[in-house]
Order: structure tokens, then sequence, then C-alpha cells
């Protein structure tokens, strides 16, 4: 019994023990369970809704492009009431009343050069008893000069226009500031914005600084030119030979790429940071971009202004400025005075006047040299304040930043669960994901704009921009998000969510730490743009990290956060602005070989791309992106299927705000003439060119004559083509429609003679030519097989070729030029024929002005025209040579 009884109390206390380490487990599994889901509850939690970081998202980039439109349109706060814009805008009135203004024109050689020296006697005697004097010359210089521009491009003006009033104290002065404008214009256009508007302001900042009680420490040029339309010949006639140009240390210029608006300080120097500070010092209503500048001098817009003339060839620094709104009607009939805004005339008069007050009671002008040291950063937040140091103290901020970044992303790398590189690889990897990302994002909208091309829907957004940024936006958007949320789905499965938006934000840090210190590198000041997308982001997150640890992606922590993207983002989206508003109307008049499709999709695409970049944060914090993917899907359909039948038509005749298509129509007779003179064959016709990429298929349906029937190829043998081309553009504009037509018949035609051949003894050929015809001719000379070209008589002697490597010389006169005479040598090779030609030669003339601007063909044309279309019209002829 004895033993029973104890077997049955060891079982009994097994079993006991059993139950206990039973309710032992339950309890640790339990306990278990808790903790997991005390640990899951953060994540789960710290988790945005997909409607939350759409509406954040959304919000906050409607608000900063919101930011950025009205302080565009606040184009004044208030003003000093020291310039007059009522009596500006009288001037302008005035000015563009005679209508286009072309070189040579009695418009621009008699009656706006009579109306300005009437005005600006009127300011002389008005001041006379003041302390200033008012010396005025006008000018009529012959010269030549070679310039980079399309490739290689050579002019010649003879007694073109130059109105120069010096204002000096009457104790005289030693030291000048230039103003310069220009009073010319294109053909066809009335050209108030550009530049009859600067033109008025000048004479009322002339009018105010003339009338000072307080005499001026340094006086200043004010120099109306009457021929900068024509590749900026009057400004180098003043600077290369007018006597007052040697005492000019800086300038500042006036110019026009759009109608009204805020005019923008684009470039500056070279080097003389003294002229930005004193800009930004003076400026009643600053507006400014270093970025603007660099841009513009790499050469990627196709233009150039006067700037270029007085830096290059009389080796001074300046300030250019110009309104780059509304380029749509830039060189066309709607630059008219009514459209640019009283106040626009106001904040330029206020600016200009402000800033040659400042500089002209200035120390540094006296001496400018000694404050030559390096570039400046510059930059306008929303035109309240300019932003600007030496570039030198930048790349002393960017490195700062620079270091900042690696020491918040080295911290990281030294915790300890990320020690052996699993930091790093983590890092790697997402930085892959990130640029797969932008490359696969890049190549899909190309393939959406391409296709929109080939369905000849090209240029739909002309007019309609914003539907350019719903199909294109929509298609880099949902690119970019649908790569992300796989990687994040299917790559990323066992990470969270949390731990991955961490990772992309140094991501998106360390990409922009990179651009920082390449730019830097390269030494443009542009650099601060990465700057501020370092210094910002980084500063808020290491302000938020506790916040994020302990509550993770909370509503209150993602507005923090994105307040901390406020200042940064806000200057982007004005940059990005400031990118479209330049190249959209550029790509309305780029040629017809560059599909402006591709650059405007790769420019929505480039803009996508920078704003994603600090938002990546959001999509791993998003607990789905399905309704975003399926709503920016649906967007994109849309769209595309709109803009495939065709919806959105380019162009626009909308009064109030008109988007041409630009047209060049000549009608031009061609002689083509044997090596002895005589006459091979001639033929006359309507030459048309359209300037952008649509050619006529908007224009053959109204004028069924303008078809690829009578599309003309270019005769490669022939110089330039054997066409009449005004500038040398002909690799840009390559589809040609030639339509016959009756001969024209000037009546002062060309007069082309060879004057003399001489034949060198080393083998060159020396033969000199006269030509006399109108105020505007092109000449073309082409070399042929075993002949060079070794020298000719127009600017250094040196032949400057363009990017076809022909030779285009471009001519222009004013009154009473006499007939035009050079000269070329050509270096024959030692095995080629003493029979063969050594040149082929072409000479064209356009009449810009008068009775033979016009043909009854010609004007039957134009009236076929839609309203929406801008046909910039002339008569011209085309004598091609063989010597």
């Amino acid at each position: 019994m004895d033993r029973d009884s104890t077997v049955r109390r060891i079982r009994a206390q097994q079993y006991q023990n059993q139950q206990q380490i039973q309710l032992d487990f339950r309890d640790e599994a339990a306990a278990l369970n808790g903790l997991r889901k005390r640990k899951l509850k953060p994540e789960v939690s710290g988790l945005l809704g997909e409607s939350s970081a759409v509406l954040l998202l959304l919000g906050f980039v409607i608000l900063l492009w919101v930011l950025v439109l009205l302080s565009l349109q606040q184009l004044i706060i208030s003003s000093p009431g020291h310039f007059n814009a009522l009596r500006a805008r009288k001037h302008l009135e005035q000015i563009t009343s005679v209508g286009p203004r072309t070189v040579g024109s009695p418009e621009n050689e008699i009656k706006t050069v009579n109306y300005l020296l009437d005005q600006i006697e009127q300011i002389r005697t008005e001041s006379r008893t003041g302390p200033h004097s008012i010396t005025v010359d006008v000018q009529r210089p012959t010269g030549s000069f070679s310039i980079d521009f399309l490739g290689g491009f050579t002019s010649y003006y003879d007694r073109v226009t130059n109105i120069a009033v010096k204002l000096e104290p009457k104790t005289t002065a030693q030291h000048f500031m230039l103003a310069n404008c220009h009073f010319d214009s294109v053909a066809n256009s009335p050209g108030a914005s550009d530049d009859a508007v600067s033109c008025s302001v000048m004479l009322e900042v002339l009018h105010s600084l003339a009338n000072l009680s307080t005499p001026l420490t340094h006086g200043v040029i004010f120099l109306f030119n009457g021929a900068e339309e024509n590749i900026l010949q009057a400004s180098h006639g003043f600077i290369t030979q007018h006597a007052w140009a040697q005492q000019v240390r800086a300038f500042i210029n006036l110019e026009a790429a759009g109608v009204g608006g805020k005019e923008v300080v684009f470039q500056t120097g070279p080097e003389n940071p003294w002229l930005v500070q004193a800009y930004v010092r003076a400026a009643v209503h600053p507006f400014a971009s270093v970025v603007g500048q660099e841009v513009f001098q790499s050469g990627v817009i196709p233009s150039d202004t006067d700037f270029r003339i007085y830096r290059d060839f009389g080796n001074i620094p300046g300030i250019d400025l110009a309104f780059i709104e509304n380029g749509f009607i830039y060189h066309t009939k709607y630059d008219t005075p009514e459209r640019i805004h009283t106040d626009s005339i106001q904040r330029a008069g206020d600016n200009i006047l402000s800033v040659l007050t400042h500089l002209l009671m200035s120390e540094q002008l006296a001496d400018s040299s000694a404050y030559r040291h390096g570039n400046m950063v510059f930059f306008d937040l929303l035109g309240v304040t300019v932003v600007a140091y030496p570039a030198r103290v930048g790349t002393i901020i960017n490195l700062l930043a620079a270091v900042a970044t690696v020491i918040y992303l080295g911290k990281k790398y030294m915790i300890s669960s990320n020690a052996g590189g699993r930091y790093l690889r983590d890092l790697a990897c997402a930085v892959c994901v990130c640029v797969l990302s932008w490359f696969v994002t890049l190549l899909t909208v190309l393939i959406v704009a391409l296709l929109v091309t080939l369905a000849g829907r090209s240029m739909f957004w002309y007019t309609h921009f914003y539907a350019a940024v719903c199909l294109y936006g929509s298609a880099a958007t949902g690119k970019i998000l649908l790569i992300h949320t796989l990687a994040k789905n299917l790559y990323y499965g066992g990470v969270s969510g949390v731990d991955l938006s961490e990772r992309f934000f140094d991501v998106s840090l360390l990409l922009w730490c990179s651009a920082l210190l390449f730019l830097t590198q390269r030494g443009l000041c542009s650099a601060y743009v990465p700057m501020m997308m370092v210094v910002f982001p980084l500063a808020s997150k290491l302000l938020l990290t506790k916040h994020f640890r302990a509550r993770g992606a909370s509503l209150q922590y993602s507005v923090l956060y994105l307040m901390g993207l406020a200042v940064p983002y806000v200057h982007i989206m004005f940059l990005i602005w400031v990118v479209f508003e330049i190249f959209t109307p550029i790509l309305g008049r780029s040629g017809t070989e560059i599909p402006p499709d591709v650059v405007l999709a790769s420019l929505i695409t480039l803009a996508t791309v920078t704003l994603s970049s600090y938002f990546m944060h959001f999509i791993y914090l998003s607990r789905s992106t399905k309704r975003i993917l399926a709503g920016l899907g649906s967007v994109f359909t849309l769209m595309f299927v709109l803009v495939c039948c065709g919806l959105f038509f380019p162009y626009s005749a909308d009064p109030s705000s008109p988007r041409p298509k630009r047209v060049f129509v000549q009608h031009s007779t061609r002689v083509f003439h044997a090596p002895d003179g005589s006459v091979e064959r001639s033929d006359s016709g309507l030459w048309i060119n359209s300037l952008d990429y649509s050619g006529m298929q908007h224009i053959t349906p109204l004028i069924p004559q303008i078809n690829d029937s009578i599309r003309s190829r270019c005769s490669e043998q022939l110089p330039y083509c054997g066409f009449p081309w005004f500038l040398p553009v002909k690799f840009l504009v390559k589809k040609n429609w030639y339509l016959p037509a009756p001969p024209v018949s000037p009546q002062a035609p060309l007069e082309f003679q060879l004057l003399s051949r001489q034949e060198n003894e080393w083998g060159s050929v020396r033969m000199s030519f006269q030509a006399k015809g109108p105020s505007h001719m092109s000449l073309y000379v082409r070399p042929e097989a075993g002949a060079s070209l070794i020298g000719w008589s127009f600017g250094d002697g040196t032949p400057r070729f363009d990017l076809s490597g022909e030779y285009f010389i471009f001519y222009s006169h004013g009154l009473d030029a006499p007939a035009w005479s050079f000269w070329f040598e050509i270096q024959r090779s030692s095995d080629a024929s003493p029979d063969e030609d050594l040149i082929s030669m072409a000479v064209s003339s356009h009449y810009f002005s008068g009775p033979d601007r016009r043909s009854e063909p010609l004007e039957a044309l134009l009236k076929r025209f839609p309203a929406w279309a801008f046909p910039s019209s002339w008569v011209s002829t085309y004598h091609m040579y063989r010597y």
C-alpha cells in the first residue's frame, strides 16, 4: 500500500508540474504575442492612409504653385514715384505707331530717329538750368564681325544708326555707365516689347536723372541703337568705334524675349560681383536668377543680346534684363503696346532708375577693375527679396552642406545593427531602384511623346499647356509610383514601411548631395539649388526625428515634414515655371527637325522627378497606392484618347491670348548663272517655311495648293540649298514648300559683279566683288572640292563657317549707303585642275520695307492664311554664281 500511495503521489506531482509548465508556456506565449502586438502597433498606426497621403501631397504642390503664380502676377507692391510710367507709355505708343521698324526703312531711320531726337531735345531744354549737361551724337558706323551664333555667323553693316546721349555733371565726368536699348524691330512686327518699351523707359529715366537737383558723381550714356535685330550690329558699331566707348565702365542692357510681365536679370558679369550687389541693394522690385544666366550662356536658348557684344568686344561688365512672359507673341504682329501693362513699365522704370542712380553715385564705378573678383550666386525669393553672395562663399556653404550629409549618413552606418556594410548595401540597392525608376519613367514618357507625334498630334499643348501636364505628368508620376510600389511589395516585402521611408529619404539626400558636389566642382553658381534641397530637408528631418520615432507618420509629422520642404520646393517650382515660360514658346519657333513633344515631355519628366525626390518618403509610408495608380492611369488614358482624337488644336487666334503658328513666306525669283556669267536657268515661286514641327499639316486643308506635291528638297550642290535664307538656320528648317508664281520685279533690283580676279604666286586666288541692293542681303559661299577659303575682307580676316560647313555673311545698311565691296582669297590644292570651279557663291536680297516688299501673288496668298497663323512675308531674290 505504502509503495502504491507513493507512486500515486509521484504521478500526481508530475501531473501538477506538467499543468504548471503548460500554464507558464501559455503565459509566455501570451506575453510574447502581446509584445509582438505592441511592437507592430506603431508600424500599423504609423502608416498614412492612401487618401490622406494624396490630399496632403496634392494640397502641398497646389498651394506652392498658387503662391508662385500670385507672386508673378504681383508686378509692383509700392513705387517710390520718381518714375512716370504714363509718360513712358506715351513714348511707347508714339514709337510703335509708325509700324515695323526694320533697318534701312524710313520708319526706322527717319521717323523713329526724329521722334527720339525731339524728345531728347525737350529734356535737354527742360533741364538746362540744372546741375547736368546733355550731349547728343548721332552715329552711323560701318563695320563687320564674326560670332559663334548658330555655328558661325559673320555680319557686315553699313551706316546703321545709333543715337548716343551723354548725361554728366557740368563739372564733367571721367567714368560712365551705359544704358542700352534698341528701337528697330523685326519685319512685320510693331516691336512694342522688343524693344520699344525699353527705349520708352530709357527716355523717362533720362528725364528723371537730368532733372535731379543733386549732381551725379559719374556720367551715363543712353544708347538708343537702331540695328539690334540684324544680329547685334549697332551695338558693335558703338563699342568698337565711338569715342565715348572708352569711358564706359559698366552697362545695363534692356531686352525682351516675351511681352510684359516682370523683367528678370538673367545674366551679369563677366565676374564683377559688385554689379549684382548694386542691383540687390538698389532694385525696388528685384527679380533675378543665376540659373537663368548659366542656362542662357550655355547656348541652350537659341538667342543672343547686345550683352554679348559689350562683353566680348568691349570687355565691359554689365547686367542683362529682359521681359520673358508670353513669348508666344514675341516677334509677331501681336506685340502691341496695349499688351504691356502699365505696371510692367512702372516696375522696369523703378528698377532701372534706382539701380542707375546707385551706380552713378558709387565708388566702384570709378575703379571697377579693383572689384573684379569671381562670380556671384544670386536668386530672388518670390520677387520679395534677392539673396546674393560671392561664389567662393557659396562653395564653402555647399561643402558644409555636403559634410553635414556625410555625417548624417555616417552616423547611421555606425549604428551596431547596421554594421558590416549592411546599411551601405541597402542604401546602394535603394539608389538603384530610384535611378531605375527615373530611367524607365523617361523611356515611357518619351514613347508616349513619339506616339503622339506619329499620330500627327504634335504641339497639342501649345494653346492647352495643362493638357500636356495631365498627359505626360500623369504618365511620369504613375510610372515612378508603380516602380516604387512594386519594389515595396515584391522586393522589400519583409521590411517595414517606416524603415523604407527612412531609407529612401536618405537616397534623396544622397542624390541631391551628389548633384551639389558635381555642380560645385564644375564651378557653377546654380549649385545653390541642390544646396537648398540638402539643407532644408536635412534640418527638417533632424528636428522631427524624435517625433517620428514616437508617433510614426502621423498627420502632424507629415505636415511638419512638408513645411520643412516649403522653401526649397517653392523655389524649385518657380524655376520650373521659368523653364516652361521660356521653352514652351521657343518650341513653336525651333524649326521642323526637333520633335517638340519629345522636348516638352522630357522637361515635364525632369520636373516630376525633381519634385518627387523627397515625396518618395510618403510612398513607403502609405498603406496602399492602388487607388492613386488607378486614378493616374485613368487620367492618362483619357488624355491620350482625347489628344489622339484631335480635341486640342495647337493654335489660337483668341485676341486676349493668341497662340499663332509662325510661317515665313517669301515671293522669290532665283537665277542660276554659268561660270561665264550667262543664265543657265531661273524660276520664281512663293517659298514657304514653317517655323515649327507641324509643317503645313494644318494649313493644307485651308490652302490645298500648299501640300507635299510642292515640297522642295535641299539641293546640296547649291550654296544654302539654293534658297534665299535670311538667317543661317537651314539645318533647323529643312522642310520647305515652293509654290510656282510669276517673277518678282523690284524697283531697286540687285546689282552684283566681279570686279577683279588676281592669281598670287603661291597659288591662291583673290576675287573682289561689288553688290548693290536693298537694305538686307545675304551672301552664301561654298568652296568646291580642291579649294579652301583662306581669307576675306570681313571681321578679323579669318573666314568662319557655320554648322553645315558653308559660309554665311549677313549684310544690312541704313540710308544713303554706297555699294558693298568685298573680297575673298581662295587656295587651290596642288592636284586641282586650273579649269575646275573654285567656289560657288550666291547672293540674296530681302525687301523688308517700301513698295518692293509686296507683290500681288504674295498678297493673294496671305489673305488665305487662317487667323491663327502669322505669316511673316517679304519679297526676295537669289542669284547663284560659279567661279
